[in-house]
């Protein structure tokens, strides 16, 4: 039997192998179209841009922030930004675009519950979205993390895919796994989210995680709450047989408005 150390290391490691495969697809990807973001696209969607505000001069901590577009989004918007990844591949990315651009942005590239080991700092927000503690085994060390390197009164703004998405198969037509948060959710599937035809089957093991989950291990490490939202739309079409009824709002076809998709929260140390 493996140690909770090796078990550890396992997921990071297969989970890093999927999400440098994926970069290499997501950079060159229609999904990203980071031609246009070069160009001064800004790859933030409205649900963050209305949390943040005015960030001129704040320093913000990106958490898993993939190859840096939303890191360099903040960045021209006049924030100061460190952003953080597993992923090789990606943060080569990301430091070769910030460099290009002449953005104020660091990225440090290492697994998310190392990151003491590389930074010593505080920050006025602390910042992640879509897609991001699903690859995360445990929710009260992120929070920790979360805790850790805010400023005091700093901010906290998440956005996440809703858990009740996360119960259904790859089809969406059945329910597959538990709402809550036990085994790990171990998967094989071709091409990515960004390029479905893309030539890969990367492996991935993720987890579940649940709003009081989330919510809970965020207030038990000092966090105070100011805004929780679910919105029954995304900002990207992620999912199947998904139709854009607003710009930059897909809902699923067969559900329409009556689940949600995304949440989100702003919390306060």
């Amino acid at each position: 039997m493996s140690s909770p150390d090796s078990a550890q290391q396992d997921y990071i490691e297969v989970n890093k192998n999927a999400w440098n495969e994926r970069t290499k697809h997501h950079v060159q990807s229609s999904f990203y179209d980071h031609d246009s973001f070069l160009q001064g696209k800004s790859s933030l969607q409205d649900i963050e841009l209305t949390l943040l505000g005015d960030i001129k001069g704040k320093s913000i901590l990106h958490l898993q922030c993939h190859f840096g577009q939303d890191s360099l989004s903040l960045a021209r918007m006049g924030a100061k930004v460190h952003g953080v990844d597993f992923s090789e591949e990606a943060i080569r990315v990301a430091k070769e675009t910030a460099a290009s651009l002449q953005l104020d942005a660091n990225f440090t590239c290492c697994d998310l519950f190392s990151l003491p080991k590389y930074l010593d700092q505080s920050f006025d927000i602390v910042y992640t979205t879509y897609g991001t503690i699903g690859w995360l085994p445990d929710i009260q060390a992120w929070a920790n993390i979360v805790s850790q390197y805010l400023l005091p009164g700093g901010k906290f703004i998440f956005v996440e895919f809703h858990p009740l998405v996360w119960m259904y198969n790859n089809e969406l037509t059945a329910i597959r796994y538990r709402y809550f948060c036990d085994e790990a959710i171990v998967e094989q599937e071709s091409g990515t989210y960004a390029n479905p035809h893309a030539d890969i089957q990367p492996k991935t093991i993720g987890w579940n995680h649940g709003l009081a989950e989330v919510i809970q291990s965020l207030l038990q490490h000092g966090l105070q709450l100011d805004d929780f939202r679910e919105y029954d739309f995304s900002p990207y079409a992620i999912f199947p047989d998904m139709q854009e009824e607003e710009p930059a709002r897909f809902r699923v076809k067969a559900w329409g408005n009556k689940v949600p998709l995304v949440y989100s929260l702003v919390m306060h140390s």
